[in-house]
């Protein structure tokens, strides 16, 4: 069985000699390969260029002997292929060129053309797939409906998120309509993603925690649900909504292949919550990369043992790589997880 199979197996529930394993956000600035092309192209060209975002998406697997590759790009695409341009600022966190402020604001928003304008991501697909040749599996992503909402509204990244909730509360219907319009881009991104060869598609729903328990499932997991019902199993799919582990139900009724689970919650209490309706990734705490390789390690050891006779369990981070992840953690990481039976 090939890593490749090994992740698909996994994502199937099916009872495997060890995790396969891959993790969130793997290209990125902990790598001096990656910092080196980022000083030279910068992050967007990167993104749009694919033999650039395919080259970064392949750096990981030439250091370590992962799983799974992630595609390199960013969820932000989304709303500036619908006419809302992104930008990153010097102090840090993302500015949108404008906030989605006024019912013309979102008119503008179109969906005109999707397609055609994201053939840059479908290139890099295709460039990866034909280098990983069937052995290891390629991950596609996007951001979740919510979350892609919450930068629109915004204006860009918030602490308070006082805006996009202003919105829900006083102007639910004019929500609920960009929330519409997202989900009608996500479908078209996720289908271009899937035709160029994406093995698996993961949904990031970075801000579901911040929402109710009466709201996270009217503006939040509906809408991913309805991702999945398009998706309809041609490839799995994998929902990370992050501080929403104690919506169990809801994130039941999502319907996804994969479940996947911040470092803030038992894991093996997560999977058993779920009575086998999905497969489980995560979920070590991401700063344990920036310690020891000991610390890695045992940290390690204390996930894969708590899910050792749990079938459809994917050893990941719970959350993305940070910037000050060590090279020695990662490698002990890796080893950890390849060598536990």
């Amino acid at each position: 069985m090939n890593s490749r199979e090994r992740f698909l197996a996994a994502c199937q529930r099916q009872r495997l000699d060890r995790p396969p394993l891959w993790i969130m956000r793997q290209a990125g600035r902990y790598l001096p390969e990656y910092r080196a092309l980022k000083e030279q192209y910068g992050f967007l060209k990167i993104v749009k260029t694919p033999e650039l975002a395919a080259q970064v998406t392949l750096q990981p697997l030439q250091r370590f002997p992962l799983d799974a590759a992630i595609l390199f790009s960013d969820i932000l695409v989304i709303p500036e292929a619908m006419g809302q341009p992104y930008t990153f600022k010097e102090s840090g966190g993302i500015n949108m060129a404008f906030r989605i402020d006024t019912r013309d604001r979102f008119r503008d928003l179109s969906l005109h053309g999707l397609y055609e304008k994201l053939q840059y991501v479908s290139g890099a697909i295709r460039i990866v797939k034909n280098e990983l040749a069937g052995e290891k599996a390629l991950i596609g992503f996007g951001g979740s409906p919510w979350t892609l909402a919450t930068y629109m509204v915004e204006g860009g990244s918030s602490r308070s998120f006082t805006r996009i909730k202003t919105l829900l509360y006083s102007d639910p219907t004019l929500l609920h309509r960009l929330l519409d319009k997202l989900t009608r881009a996500l479908c078209i991104y996720f289908d271009l993603q899937i035709n160029a060869g994406v093995d698996a598609i993961q949904i990031f729903d970075s801000w579901g925690g911040i929402l109710t328990p009466t709201t996270y499932w009217d503006v939040s997991a509906q809408y991913m649900a309805k991702i999945v019902k398009f998706v309809n199993g041609r490839v799995p799919v994998i929902i990370f909504s992050r501080g929403a582990h104690h919506w169990i139900e809801d994130q039941r009724r999502i319907g996804a292949d994969v479940l996947s689970l911040d470092w803030t919650y038992s894991i093996a209490k997560f999977y058993d919550q779920l009575v086998g309706t999905a497969a489980v990734q995560g979920n070590l705490d991401p700063t344990v990369l920036s310690i020891t390789p000991t610390a890695v390690r045992s940290e390690s050891l204390k996930i894969l043992e708590a899910m050792r006779n749990r079938q459809g369990h994917i050893f990941n981070l719970g959350h993305g790589i940070l910037p000050d992840a060590k090279i020695e953690c990662v490698e002990t990481l890796v080893d950890t997880v390849r060598e536990f039976k």
